[in-house]
């Protein structure tokens, strides 16, 4: 494993790998970090509230600083969330929902209402009256039936990359296979798929699918993780790719892997030090990447930013994953929790927000009405960022009245 790739894991502070379930199968959703809301969640998954928190509170940076670049941030959340809307897939999702006051029609025109409130409000105190008058709110239950809900942040991150193998470059992320659908269940494992050392696809059904190669298996594996990437290429240009499909295996997590056959201790476990396990003995690769099973594929995505479950554009701090099983999605939401920002002396540190979001994106470990993962943007930076947000908060859905 390059040095260079162990310092921005390091600083990145992202648990990609340490707690069990599923992997995302969408852009980022790196955060696998333990909750109590792996538990069987509770059917229903939100309450709804007679009237708004009596603690003020309002998403200020709509109103602060550059608004306008704030706005336009949740503007095209908002248009994003109205494209997936009008798609036969949520009309799917919205028939067997828990709460059957909300509908997607209802989430439809929540959507438009609001957004021409912010478009038309000359103040943010008109505009926050304006909401609190006219939409309905429904909280999370969270993962104690109190409302507390765990936040963590993804990223969509940055690693080199080669078009042709070298002798550096060795480790390929693949394409879809036209035949995908096809294929027979049980899918073929991972080590049936490219070997237990990683090198071996071109000797089966991933023959001729190598979209890039990366010099890091590692490194391979972690976009698979994550599910989608910003590349630079070895002559310079840089290549975006992003999730075109998977094989429909349970994700089994390397760290709690390495955990159960006692080869490192749970307390205190980190990405850090997982990274640090796989550097000193680099053999094991071979040994746990081949237990999960899941594989990802990718396609080239122009550069645009990349997509959640529900095929639209994510957008850097207004997109939010939840449990598509739990939350109501494409809809807006409002979530309060300590947002990282560094100081004027480089060190992190947290205030109290309230944000508007939108709910486009899902991920295998992001379960339970308690767990949300924001997105937080693309490349090292973005990484930084994301790994600091790690707390409890609270998340509220607006619904116009009935």
């Amino acid at each position: 494993m390059s040095k260079r790739f162990r310092a921005f894991a390091t600083l990145s502070a992202i648990a990609l790998l340490i707690t069990s379930g599923s992997a995302p199968v969408t852009a980022g959703l790196a955060n696998e970090l333990p909750s109590e809301s792996q538990a069987t969640p509770a059917p229903r998954p939100l309450q709804g509230l007679d009237h708004w928190p009596d603690k003020a509170f309002a998403d200020d940076l709509l109103w602060q600083g550059d608004a306008s670049s704030a706005q336009l941030q949740l503007l095209t959340a908002i248009a994003h969330s109205l494209t997936y809307l009008d798609t036969p897939a949520a009309a799917t999702a919205y028939e067997d929902y828990a709460i059957s006051t909300i509908t997607r029609d209802r989430v439809h025109r929540s959507l438009r209402r609001f957004r021409t409130l912010l478009l038309t409000s000359d103040s943010p105190a008109e505009f926050d009256a304006a909401v609190r008058r006219e939409f309905s709110l429904y909280q999370s239950i969270g993962n104690d039936q109190l409302g507390t809900v765990h936040f963590t942040g993804y990223f969509e991150p940055s690693y080199a990359a080669s078009r042709t193998p070298t002798a550096d470059y060795r480790y390929p992320l693949y394409r879809r296979p036209p035949e995908l659908d096809d294929w027979p269940q049980p899918h073929p494992t991972r080590l049936t798929l490219e070997g237990r050392d990683g090198l071996q696809a071109a000797n089966g059904p991933l023959q001729g699918l190598e979209l890039v190669w990366m010099r890091d298996r590692l490194e391979a594996f972690l976009v698979q993780v994550q599910g989608s990437a910003r590349l630079r290429l070895t002559d310079g240009t840089p290549l975006s790719v992003g999730y075109a499909g998977r094989t429909e295996h349970d994700y089994v997590s390397i760290g709690r892997e390495l955990i159960n056959d006692g080869k490192v201790p749970a307390e205190g476990m980190t990405l850090e030090r997982l990274l640090a396990y796989f550097a000193e003995h680099p053999e094991d690769l071979d040994v746990y990447l081949p237990r999960n099973d899941r594989f990802i594929f990718f396609r080239e995505t122009a550069g645009g930013p990349p997509n959640g479950t529900f095929s639209v554009p994510v957008t850097p701090g207004r997109s939010i994953a939840t449990d598509k099983t739990l939350t109501p999605p494409g809809a807006i939401a409002l979530i309060t929790l300590d947002w990282p920002e560094r100081s004027a002396m480089g060190d992190w540190q947290a205030t109290p927000i309230s944000r508007y979001v939108l709910n486009q994106d899902t991920g295998g470990a992001i379960q339970g009405a308690g767990r949300v993962d924001i997105f937080v943007g693309s490349g090292d930076a973005a990484g930084e960022q994301a790994g600091q947000i790690n707390t409890d908060g609270a998340l509220y859905f607006l619904l116009l009245k009935q």
